[in-house]
């Protein structure tokens, strides 16, 4: 404050003191304002260059926090090839409503995908709850319906000290904005045999990128994983009492599977196209091996140009690839699946 104290002082002292800031005629006067709109100038200057100063710093600090929550994933974990990217609709936030973690534990990789209701700042909330709890109980839950069920009541915790803290006569009743929040979950497992398990909650489904190791007929095929229905999404409705897992087979080396949130099927050209994720896998997975940093870079580079620039949604992607020595196999076993 000592600089403009010091100007304020000095066009007062010239307004009162000044003989010639008393005169009316035309030039004293233009003098006068010439000296105010000086200081005037000056002190916006000054106020202008404190705020981005704090600006910057806010920024550093927020990228700091952000970068612990959204912590940037090793390129690879106890034998997967790992490459994961997101995107945040608010320029605002480098972290929005989308989440992913992979973890190595004794029951083998695990992996979780998510999008929380909403983008952008307000959701990071949200994607600190359902990451931190899946952190946590990834190590202690033996199965992977335990992980789910965990993340539902870390769920849940959140969304009452939520209401409580912005409704605290209302509690968490129907008529609550934070009872309408949910947030998608795809939790993954892969073994150490290179078998996949995954638990789905309202989230789209992965796609499987064959490797060099398959046949001519079938290298660089790219595969939808849809298993049925989904789970409803955590948040809104309980969990049914039982849980089925699905079951895809074993992940061979060399192939991949490309995990999303639906912020990029959902992007859409100048003439409301949506954006045709398929066909973007196909391309990347024509080069073999495949590559997970390749493929990220292709689907972000057609998914950019068929937006015409920043999509107008959360997008988060996740590549996974076994880079494992080989896992054996019968011929007659393709990667499918099955409910359990």
């Amino acid at each position: 404050m000592g600089l403009p104290t010091a100007w304020g002082a000095a066009a007062i002292t010239y307004k009162l003191a000044c003989p010639l800031a008393q005169e009316n005629a035309l030039g004293a006067r233009i003098v006068t304002c010439a000296v105010f709109f000086t200081v005037g100038t000056g002190l916006i200057l000054h106020v202008r260059r404190g705020l981005l100063r704090e600006l910057r710093q806010i920024r550093k600090v927020a990228g700091a926090t952000q970068g612990v929550l959204l912590r940037p994933l090793p390129p690879c974990v106890d034998g997967l090839g790992v490459a994961a990217a997101q995107f945040s609709a608010d320029r605002r936030a480098g972290v929005g409503g989308d989440l992913y973690e992979v973890i190595g534990t004794e029951h083998g990789v695990r992996v979780v995908m998510g999008d929380v209701r909403g983008h952008g700042l307000a959701a990071i909330g949200t994607v600190a709850a359902v990451l931190g709890s899946f952190r946590e109980v990834v190590h202690d839950e033996p199965e992977l319906p335990g992980v789910l069920r965990k993340l539902e009541r870390a769920m849940g915790r959140h969304l009452r000290e939520r209401a409580k803290a912005e409704h605290p006569s209302s509690g968490l009743d129907p008529d609550n904005p934070v009872a309408e929040e949910f947030v998608t979950v795809l939790l993954l497992e892969i073994g150490r045999d290179g078998e996949v398990r995954a638990l789905n909650c309202g989230h789209p489904w992965p796609y499987l990128l064959r490797g060099p190791g398959e046949p001519a007929d079938v290298r660089g095929r790219v595969e939808h994983l849809a298993a049925g229905d989904p789970l409803p999404p955590l948040g809104p409705f309980p969990l049914p009492a039982e849980l089925p897992v699905v079951r895809y087979g074993r992940l061979l080396p060399g192939e991949a599977l490309f995990l999303h949130t639906d912020g990029v099927e959902d992007a859409r050209d100048s003439h409301g196209r949506f954006f045709p994720l398929t066909t973007a896998l196909t391309e990347a997975a024509r080069t073999q091996p495949v590559s997970p940093q390749a493929v990220l870079r292709t689907v972000f580079t057609r998914l950019l140009g068929h937006a015409g620039g920043p999509p107008s949604d959360d997008v988060a992607v996740l590549v996974l690839r076994n880079d494992r020595a080989r896992v054996p196999r019968q011929q007659s076993e393709p990667m499918a699946h099955q409910v359990k």
